[in-house]
C-alpha cells in the first residue's frame, strides 16, 4: 500500500496543511462568513501535483516515443478554469455531451487532445466532432452506421475513430459505477453471442477505424479488475490486427476510473501503482506498438477540493447534537442519497477558520434542505460543532460542488482556487461566482410566468 506520497512528492500531510491555511484565509478575507456561508475551495498546487503524477507514472512504463494522451473526464469537474489548469499541465479532455465539449473548447483544449465518448450522441454531435477533428468512440452498431454515413459524406476527417467495447469482466462494490458488467449500458458487450466477431468484422470492413476503447468502471472497482478489462481489450486489438494483416488498431483508449481513498488524506492507490500493475498484466500495451489514451477524472481532483459550510444552528435531537449547516444534498448529492457508498470525512473549524480542538463528540452534520435525510454525516465523532463554526467536507474536488442539485432552489456556491500558504499567505482566484437569487428565478422560467394562466387560456400558447 502507498504511504500517501505520489510521484510528484506531494503528501497527504502537506495537502491537509494547505487546506487548513486556505480555510482560515477564506474566513479572514471574507470569502466565508455570515453572508457567505458556503464555498468550494480547490487546491491548485495539489491539482498540478496530480497531473504530474499521472504523466510520470505512465512515462515510467511506456516505450520512448509512445504517443500518450491523458484526457481529463470533464464530467468530474465541469468548470472552465479547472479544465484550463489541467490543459496547461499537459492533460487533454474527455467529453460526453455538447455542454462538456463547449467547456473544453472554452478552456482552450485543442481538438486533437479531445475525445468524445457519450453513449447517446446525436447526428449533429457526431457531425460537429468530425468537422473539428475530435476523436470519437462509437458506442454501438447503430452509432457506427451513423459514422458510416458521415464518413462517406465528408471524407478526409482528421478525427481518430474507434469503437467502445464492454469486456464484461464484472463489477465492483458500487453497481452504478461498474461499466463492465454483463448488462452494462456502455459499449458493445464482447461476450454476447456473435458480438466479438461483429467487432472484428466492423474493423476489417472499415480501414478508418483505428482506435479501440474500454472503461471498466471507477470508484469501487479493484485495480486487478481494471487491469483485466484492459487486458481483454488489448487481446481484441491484437486479434483485429492479426486478421487484418497490418496494424489497423494503432491506439488503445483504456479509460480511467482509478478509485479514490475517502478514508484519509493519503493518496491510495497511486497512478504509479496502477501503471506498474498494467505493465505486468499487459506488457505488450507499453512496448511502443500502440498509442495510449486515458480518461481519469475523480482521481485527479477529489483530494484537492473542500466544501466549507458555516454552522447556522447547533441543536440537539434525541440527546444527540446536530450541526445544521449550509452544505447538504445540493452539493453532496451522492453522499446524502447513498451514504454507504459515498461517505465523506468532515473536519471541524472554529469561527475564525482554525482547526477546532476539544474532545470528540458523537454528532450529526446536517444540510439545509427540507427533508430528514439531508445529512452529510450521521453519528460522527469529532470536536463539537457550535453555532458560527465551520464544517468542511473533505475530498470533494470531483463530483461535488461543481454538480449542483437545485433542491429547494438552493443557490450554487462560489468556487475559488487557492495557492500559497504558511508564511507567504494564501491567494485566492475565482473559479465560479455564487449564483444570485435573480438567476434562480430566471432559470425557473420567470419570462413564462403567465404562460399557464394567461396565454394558454387565451389560445396564445407556444413552445418557443
Amino acid at each position: 500500500m502507498s504511504d500517501g506520497t505520489d510521484m510528484s512528492g506531494g503528501t497527504g500531510t502537506e495537502r491537509a496543511a494547505r487546506r487548513d491555511d486556505a480555510v482560515r484565509a477564506a474566513v479572514e478575507q471574507g470569502l466565508l462568513g455570515p453572508g457567505t456561508p458556503l464555498v468550494g475551495l480547490l487546491d491548485v498546487t495539489g491539482i498540478r501535483e496530480s497531473a504530474a503524477a499521472l504523466r510520470s507514472a505512465f512515462e515510467a512504463v511506456t516505450a520512448p516515443g509512445t504517443p500518450v494522451l491523458h484526457a481529463f473526464a470533464v464530467k468530474a469537474s465541469p468548470l472552465v478554469a479547472v479544465v484550463r489548469l489541467l490543459h496547461e499541465a499537459g492533460i487533454g479532455a474527455e467529453v460526453a455531451s455538447p455542454g462538456e465539449l463547449a467547456l473544453a473548447r472554452a478552456a482552450g483544449v485543442p481538438a486533437e487532445r479531445t475525445v468524445l465518448d457519450s453513449p447517446a450522441k446525436t447526428p449533429d454531435e457526431l457531425r460537429e466532432a468530425l468537422s473539428l477533428g475530435i476523436a470519437v468512440n462509437a458506442d454501438n452498431p447503430q452509432e457506427l452506421e451513423r459514422l458510416d454515413a458521415l464518413v462517406k459524406s465528408a471524407p478526409g476527417t482528421s478525427s481518430p475513430l474507434g469503437i467502445r467495447v464492454n469486456p464484461q469482466v464484472g463489477g465492483g462494490s458500487i453497481e452504478a459505477l461498474s461499466t463492465a458488467t454483463a448488462t452494462s449500458k456502455f459499449g458493445v458487450a464482447l461476450r454476447d453471442e456473435g458480438a466479438r466477431e461483429w467487432v472484428v468484422r466492423a474493423y476489417l470492413d472499415r480501414p478508418w477505424l483505428t482506435r479501440l476503447h474500454a472503461h471498466t468502471g471507477s470508484q469501487g472497482i479493484p485495480l486487478t479488475l481494471m487491469a483485466e478489462g484492459v487486458r481483454e481489450t488489448y487481446a481484441l486489438a491484437e486479434e483485429i490486427n492479426e486478421r487484418a494483416g497490418r496494424t489497423q488498431v494503432d491506439t488503445l483508449d483504456i479509460g480511467g476510473g482509478l478509485p479514490v481513498n475517502f478514508a484519509s488524506d493519503g493518496t491510495t492507490p497511486t497512478y504509479a501503482e496502477y501503471a506498474r500493475l498494467l505493465s505486468e498484466t499487459v506488457p505488450g500495451l507499453f512496448d511502443g506498438r500502440y498509442g495510449l489514451v486515458t480518461e481519469f477524472g475523480r482521481s485527479l481532483l477529489a483530494k484537492h477540493g473542500t466544501v466549507v459550510a458555516r454552522v447556522e444552528y447547533a441543536k440537539s435531537a434525541g440527546g444527540r447534537p446536530v450541526a445544521v449547516t449550509h452544505a447538504g444534498v445540493q452539493v453532496a448529492t451522492r453522499t446524502v442519497y447513498a451514504p454507504g457508498a459515498w461517505p465523506l470525512r468532515i473536519a471541524a473549524y472554529d469561527g475564525k477558520g482554525r482547526p477546532k480542538e476539544g474532545p470528540d463528540v458523537v454528532q450529526d452534520v446536517a444540510g439545509p434542505a427540507c427533508f430528514a435525510g439531508d445529512l452529510l454525516a450521521v453519528g460522527r465523532a469529532m470536536p463539537l460543532l457550535e453555532q458560527g463554526d465551520y464544517a468542511a467536507a473533505l475530498d470533494t474536488g470531483a463530483y461535488y460542488f461543481a454538480h449542483h442539485y437545485a433542491y429547494n432552489s438552493l443557490a450554487r456556491p462560489a468556487v475559488y482556487g487557492f495557492a500559497g500558504g504558511g508564511e507567504t499567505g494564501v491567494t485566492f482566484a475565482a473559479v465560479r461566482r455564487a449564483q444570485a437569487v435573480e438567476e434562480i428565478v430566471a432559470e425557473a422560467g420567470r419570462e413564462y410566468a403567465d404562460s399557464l394562466t394567461g396565454d394558454l387560456l387565451r389560445g396564445r400558447g407556444g413552445a418557443s
